[in-house]
């Protein structure tokens, strides 16, 4: 490497570990679609000399291969863009090079602390959790979760938790409870293995039985500079808090839902006690459906309306890939692509009949992170 590129290199690699110096969450996009990848930051109390930065969720994981729903005949996809990450070990790999900048503060000239690589290097897997979203083969993939570490809990819907069970491959399986207004203390979700700052949650909507049209709800209170709330012990905390535990810090949220989630069955997070600041909102622009039976994704204008509501710092699409598809259930889709700025302008247009001033929607902006691009989410 000649003399300027190294000094490019090193440039880089600078503003790399500034971004990471502000100790905030992380948003990788693993594929085209929706398998993603977030790195939320410990607390300062829970990372000592030499430990690991971030918790690490690995969210829906599908990289390669095909997937099918019922019967090959019935219903078969395959991505249509190559996954930027095509397996468990780059992701573990994303995972230790972030580690390795975000502990690398410079010492002399371009050298890196080795204790954060050292730390690292005994440790069987740099996973903490693996969170799914759905028992459909493109949330819940066999193949790739199969290459996912059997210490790594994973927390998934009842049906999903059923299924991954039947793989016998996974120590831990745990149905992911359902967030409700009776029950706003996020802190109660908080279920072992998870540390107490952390909770992993979902959000469903009345009426939708097979629970197509739900959100995972991930909080977490590691933000030195929220708003404090006070403490509130919930019955349904079901493992030990540590006595350095900050119960007074309000908590940010991460809310991902792929099939796009009614913004009519957001309340519990409008109510939450502690209040819940929605760092992150996923949701896809892509209004998909089978014919005019069945409604599978929800779209872009059911998103603004969220996102007017949950005044996300990031609304970010998700799960819009238009994928190569096989079976019979092919021939019936129905698929609208909406862009961010024409469910925008409909939404707007329709709340002025109903009397809602235009500065209302001022919050609703849309990010996008394509396929293996990462956002730090200050």
């Amino acid at each position: 490497m000649d003399a300027p590129s190294a000094q490019l290199h090193l440039e880089l690699r600078d503003a790399l570990v500034r971004s990471l110096a502000t100790r905030r969450p992380l948003l990788h996009h693993l594929n085209a679609d929706t398998s993603w990848l977030l790195q939320v930051p410990r607390p300062a109390s829970a990372v000592k000399h030499g430990s690991r930065i971030y918790y690490n969720i690995l969210i829906d994981p599908w990289f390669v291969g095909g997937q099918s729903d019922v019967a090959k005949w019935f219903s078969q996809q395959w991505h249509a863009v190559e996954s930027k990450v095509k397996s468990i070990v780059e992701v573990e790999d994303l995972i230790r090079q972030v580690e390795t900048l975000a502990g690398g503060l410079r010492m002399g000239k371009g050298s890196l602390r080795k204790s954060n690589v050292e730390a690292m290097a005994d440790i069987e897997t740099l996973i903490d959790v693996v969170a799914v979203s759905h028992e459909f083969t493109d949330h819940c993939h066999r193949d790739t979760l199969l290459e996912v570490h059997p210490n790594v809990p994973v927390f998934a819907t009842e049906k999903a938790a059923t299924l991954i069970e039947s793989f016998k491959h996974f120590h831990t399986v745990i149905p992911t409870p359902t967030f409700t207004e009776e029950a706003a203390d996020w802190r109660s979700y908080s279920l072992s293995p998870l540390p107490t700052w952390l909770s992993i949650a979902r959000l469903t909507a009345s009426g939708d039985a097979l629970y197509y049209h739900s959100a995972l709800l991930i909080c977490f209170s590691t933000h030195a500079f929220l708003p404090p709330t006070p403490k509130k012990r919930s019955s349904l905390l079901i493992h030990d808090e540590p006595s350095n535990y900050a119960a007074s810090e309000a908590a940010e949220c991460v809310i991902y839902s792929p099939h796009g989630i009614p913004h009519t069955s957001l309340t519990p997070i409008a109510v939450a006690d502690p209040p819940l600041h929605t760092l992150a909102f996923l949701h896809g622009l892509h209004d998909v459906k089978i014919s005019t039976a069945q409604q599978l994704n929800l779209g872009a204008k059911n998103g603004v309306l969220a996102q007017q509501l949950l005044r996300a710092k990031y609304w970010v699409g998700t799960h819009d890939e238009i994928k190569i598809g096989g079976g019979m259930i092919g021939w019936f889709l129905r698929r609208r692509i909406w862009t961010f700025e024409e469910a925008l302008k409909e939404a707007i247009a329709e709340a002025g009949g109903r009397g809602i001033a235009d500065s209302e929607w001022s919050n609703v902006k849309f990010v996008e992170i394509k396929n293996g691009e990462s956002q730090v989410l200050e």
